[in-house]
């Protein structure tokens, strides 16, 4: 089941992103780096309806914005938070971090897009990375649920960020799964547009960067991530012996049009087997 956004969203007006995680997880010792810049050229659907608000409500942990270590985190019934600002030495950015669980966190952020380059800044999430590289055809399940709650300012989008076959190294493929998109574009060319439980993706496509970005925002919601995996195998865009990298959830920030604005996930799981 897909819980939609509370309203209408209006055409994104976002620009480009360059989008991911870089450096070392302390987490789980995972090398994560970005794939490379991203680039949008289509608009996508904004978001619309009252924001909500975290459920954290006594954090047990507070990350404030490490510059000496962008991934900057803590492992939590093994998943590793990370404050991800990967990109914030760039710009103007302040972001702190409230975690009472792994699956139940926020952010409070300031940032803006005054530069006009649409640069994503800092992707705060919730990760889990797979030692061994299992092959996905190892597995008969993979899904995940999410619930998250957005300011309805600025530019961000939360999304799923997925490495496969390594994790941002040659080779590897960066799949992202856009949940809920507020004024921000995806990488590349739309290639089609597909259904999975019920619920619509565009599909862009550029280079080893594959984004399913949904047609209606939605703020909670159980996705197979494996018919996402076996989708683009059938496609031939990863091969059928393509092994699993690193699974995040988190919002992707670009602006909060430079004042305090709260990004907070609520729930957060992930059945594999």
């Amino acid at each position: 089941m897909v819980v939609p956004d509370a309203g209408a969203g209006a055409a994104g007006t976002g620009g480009a992103s360059t989008g991911g995680r870089a450096g070392t997880d302390g987490g789980t010792g995972g090398a994560i780096g970005d794939a490379g810049a991203t680039a949008g050229a289509d608009g996508a659907n904004g978001a619309g309806g009252k924001p909500g608000s975290p459920t954290c409500t006594n954090p047990s942990h507070v990350l404030p914005l490490n510059p000496s270590n962008p991934q900057d985190g803590i492992t939590l019934s093994g998943f590793y938070v990370a404050t991800d600002t990967w990109n914030a030495a760039n710009y103007r950015v302040s972001q702190t971090m409230y975690v009472c669980d792994y699956n139940n966190w926020y952010v409070v952020a300031s940032m803006d897009n005054t530069t006009g380059d649409g640069a994503v800044k800092t992707y705060p999430n919730v990760h889990k990375d797979f030692t061994g590289a299992p092959a996905i055809s190892s597995f008969r399940t993979i899904s995940s649920s999410f619930a998250h709650a957005g300011p309805h300012v600025g530019i961000y989008e939360f999304a799923y960020d997925i490495w496969l076959n390594g994790i941002a190294s040659s080779g590897s493929t960066e799949v992202m799964i856009w949940t809920d998109n507020f004024n921000q574009v995806a990488s590349g060319s739309v290639q089609e547009t597909v259904t999975f439980d019920g619920q619509n993706y565009r599909v862009y496509r550029s280079g080893s960067y594959i984004a399913f970005v949904q047609t209606n925002n939605a703020v909670s919601g159980t996705l197979n991530l494996l018919a996402f995996f076996n989708h683009i195998i059938t496609k031939g865009w990863i091969p059928a012996t393509s092994t699993l990298g690193a699974i995040d959830y988190g919002v992707e920030l670009v602006s909060t049009n430079g004042v305090d604005a709260t990004f907070a996930v609520n729930e957060f799981s992930l059945v594999t087997n």
